[in-house]
């Protein structure tokens, strides 16, 4: 048997019905006989083309309130019926089933409903039966059933009508099934999320996705999954790639701590903050971001917590950088920033953001809370006979909101809401203190006075004396040890101040 089929009736029951008229025009035209039900049958009617109603075929009205319309064998088996098997041929003829040979189905909105913050009634009645239903049964099919089960195929399989006659490939019939199955299985999925409370299961599916350039390089194929769209407005610049997207998501996170703050800037470099400052405008807080590390800054990612101003706009201009990220932008500003054909300018929204961390790990998935504690006033213990000043508490806790996002093992100084230096992603905490010291050392800024953060306990009391001896007068860690003790006894015999969270930040 050919594997072309050609439409000679169609089954429409639709919920969103943008673009659908020129699909029942041109079946008209092709002499398509068109079955149909509820909304939709009078939506075809009102084009003036003839329908047959899904009733007379099943001799059963709509019942329970719309909810059973299709659900019986005179459908199904017009949808499911094998045309090259002979007992299934002798059945639709002996039952006096129609061939249906194209089914233009879709699903109500659930997920747009949940969204809305609709009632649970309302949502229940959002669960789609028919329309599923159908969309499986016909993908199933799809040896000699089209099934088309989104608006947004309308445009494609006009096409297909259009230049084939109402012919269609086994390829195009395949095509379109996968698609459904993936639609199917998004809308099952939501469902499932939305009703668990008790499982410990992941489900994820996400319909948008964008092919990137490449992975971190280039040997490597790279993919996101999700809309960015919602995220940003893209106002210049190239795409943006897999190590783009690592920066935009680490900065994004880092700077969601400071907002409502005063004017404040980062500047971000491999996942990790190099330059970070708060300070009364914009333009300062992107010069002394910028003076914390000039040269990691160097093609890294830029993000504000306010709108950029054309001062600081001529500033940004003289580094080379990937992105700018602000919620806003002075037209001239843009106009400044724009002066670079390559460097992508975003605007923020405000988006919620996924309260999980994913991440693949051997042969399945490591699934994690998202670190959502920001050590506060309240949480801290201050464990030494020196307490910090009040400015030094200011510091310790602008010290801690960066630790939390710079990467284990790591050790941040701050001094007046000006990141200092920071020692990131050693294996060693000493290591770190002492990435910092040489960091800071090198671009010229004096550590006395300055404040210590550590994302986990110090072990040993060799880290406090390392930073006692660079010039750091305070020091805010989570605690822990069952040496803390040897720590505090440090700090006590030296003047130094320290202050515990009871919370731990690794981030690895």
């Amino acid at each position: 048997m050919s594997t072309s089929k050609t439409i000679k009736s169609a089954l429409i029951s639709v919920f969103h019905k943008d673009g659908l008229a020129p699909i029942v025009q041109k079946l008209n035209e092709l002499g398509v006989t068109i079955y149909s039900t509820g909304g939709t049958e009078k939506f075809i009617k009102e084009l003036g083309i003839n329908v047959v109603p899904v009733e007379d075929v099943t001799s059963y009205p709509s019942i329970l309130g719309g909810r059973v319309k299709t659900l019986h064998p005179k459908v199904f088996g017009g949808i499911l019926n094998r045309q090259d098997h002979e007992g299934d041929i002798a059945e639709m003829q002996e039952y006096e089933i129609p061939q249906i040979d194209l089914v233009i189905v879709d699903l109500y909105p659930f997920e747009k409903t949940v969204a809305s913050g609709a009632s649970e009634q309302d949502i229940v009645e959002k669960i789609d039966i028919g329309g599923i239903s159908l969309i499986r049964a016909s993908a199933k099919n799809f040896k000699d059933t089209f099934t088309v089960s989104s608006m947004d195929q309308y445009e494609e399989f006009l096409s297909i009508l259009s230049e084939n006659n109402g012919e269609t490939s086994i390829e195009q019939r395949k095509k379109f099934a996968a698609k459904s199955f993936n639609i199917s299985s998004h809308y099952d999925t939501a469902i499932f999320n939305y009703f668990n409370e008790d499982e410990v299961v992941y489900k994820a599916s996400e319909q948008t996705s964008k092919v990137l350039r490449y992975g971190e390089n280039p040997h490597q194929k790279g993919y996101f999954f999700g809309n960015l769209d919602a995220m940003f407005d893209k106002l210049h610049g190239k795409e943006l790639s897999y190590n783009n997207l690592l920066d935009v998501d680490a900065a994004v996170n880092l700077m969601n701590e400071f907002i409502g703050e005063d004017p404040t800037f980062a500047v971000l470099k491999h996942n990790n903050a190099c330059g970070f400052a708060q300070r009364s405008t914009i333009k300062q807080a992107y010069v002394d971001a910028l003076a914390g590390d000039p040269v990691s800054a160097f093609g890294g990612v830029l993000i504000a917590n306010t709108a950029i101003d054309a001062e600081t706009a001529e500033e940004i201009h003289k580094l080379f950088c990937e992105v700018v990220i602000a919620p806003s932008y002075s037209d001239e500003a843009l106009s400044i920033l724009k002066g670079k054909k390559n460097r992508v300018i975003l605007i923020q929204k405000t988006t919620e953001l996924p309260v999980q961390n994913v991440r693949t790990a051997l042969n399945g998935l490591l699934v994690q809370d998202k670190d959502a504690k920001t050590d506060a006033l309240e949480d801290l213990t201050y464990v030494t006979n020196t307490k910090p000043t009040e400015s030094e508490i200011k510091d310790l806790l602008f010290a801690s909101k960066i630790c939390k996002h710079t990467k284990s093992n790591t050790i941040v100084f701050t001094k007046n809401n000006q990141l200092l230096a920071s020692g990131t992603g050693q294996t060693s905490r000493v290591d770190a203190l002492r990435q910092a010291i040489e960091k800071a050392t090198s671009f010229g800024f004096d550590l006395n006075g300055a404040v210590m953060a550590s994302d986990a306990f110090f072990p040993f009391p060799d880290c406090v004396e390392i930073a006692d001896k660079a010039g750091i007068t305070s020091v805010i860690q989570p605690g822990g040890s069952i040496k803390d003790q040897l720590s505090i006894d440090y700090c006590n015999a030296n003047n130094m101040s320290m202050v515990m969270t009871g919370t731990r930040h690794f981030k690895h």
